[in-house]
């Protein structure tokens, strides 16, 4: 029997190629778009490959658009549907910090909260969380989106604990610095704060994104493989050579003092200001 797999935030970046991946491979797709002006959109690139999928909005934050979800008979979904707050912790508005959270976890665990109803009842079923590195380890200027990203780690690890005994699977996958202007779009997102911009503390006209961005390709395939099975880790970094230096900050943090290069710039706070966006490795 084939498996019908729900992909939200379908529309465009990470979910939009795996969507059409999966549709390639046979499998029953209901993409999940944000907006309906992207339903259109999916269903002619769609066309253009020659391949199947249904095409529904779905906004996470919507319980009418997450009600209507419960009308079909999903056996894998992929929360993908996220936005990226950038900003320093001391500068973001409320507005926006609230808006993180509710796209990026209030939303999909709500969601969530519906459909794995009937995997229970069926005693079998695939919830896959498309997290971040961010989920791990924290830039700044970033601390909005990877503690949201934190936030669906804790989650997602609760979940598959409690869900275990219902024969339902969970995992992560957890792309680090990608180059698909998702991380450059979270470093403009202070273009439409409704703030003083005189009590910021940065000027983020002179900040990017700063890290060198990879190649996507390495997260559409793994993707796909975690979500069809042929993958059963429970934690998916990419690229995989960074997870090394993951594991490493991870237990910097165990060394680190409070008074550790203080009254001096934090490196990657400078390499903000160095680097030009969009920067490929």
């Amino acid at each position: 029997m084939v498996s019908t797999i729900l992909i939200t935030g379908a529309g465009t970046g990470f979910g939009h190629e795996i969507a059409l991946r999966l549709a390639a491979k046979g499998f029953n797709v209901i993409a999940g778009v944000e907006i309906v002006s992207q339903v259109r959109a999916l269903s002619e690139e769609a066309k253009k490959r020659g391949v199947d999928l249904l095409v529904e909005k779905l906004d996470v934050t919507c319980e009418g658009d997450r009600l209507k979800a419960t009308q079909w008979d999903v056996d894998i979904l992929l929360n993908n549907a996220g936005i990226s707050e950038g900003g320093a912790v001391a500068d973001i508005p409320a507005e926006n910090l609230r808006r993180q959270y509710e796209v990026n976890v209030i939303g999909p665990v709500l969601l969530t909260q519906l459909l794995l109803r009937k995997m229970v009842e069926k005693k079998k079923g695939r919830i896959v969380f498309m997290s971040s590195v961010a989920g791990l380890t924290t830039d700044p200027f970033s601390g909005a989106y990877s503690s949201s990203k934190h936030a669906i780690e804790a989650i997602a690890s609760a979940l598959s604990q409690e869900v275990k005994e219902f024969g339902i699977e969970v995992a992560t996958v957890n792309p680090g610095p990608f180059l698909t202007g998702f991380n450059d779009r979270m470093f403009e997102s202070w273009k439409s704060w409704v703030d003083d911009p005189t009590k910021r503390l940065f000027d983020y006209k002179n900040i990017a994104f700063p890290h060198e961005q990879y190649d996507p390709e390495p997260v559409f395939e793994t993707t796909v493989g975690v979500l069809t099975g042929e993958i059963d880790s429970y934690r998916n970094v990419e690229p995989k050579e960074i997870i090394g230096q993951q594991k490493e900050q991870l237990e910097a943090v165990w060394k680190q003092k409070v008074t550790d290069g203080l009254g001096k710039r934090a490196p990657l706070v400078q390499k903000a200001y160095d680097i030009r966006p969009g920067t490929p490795v």
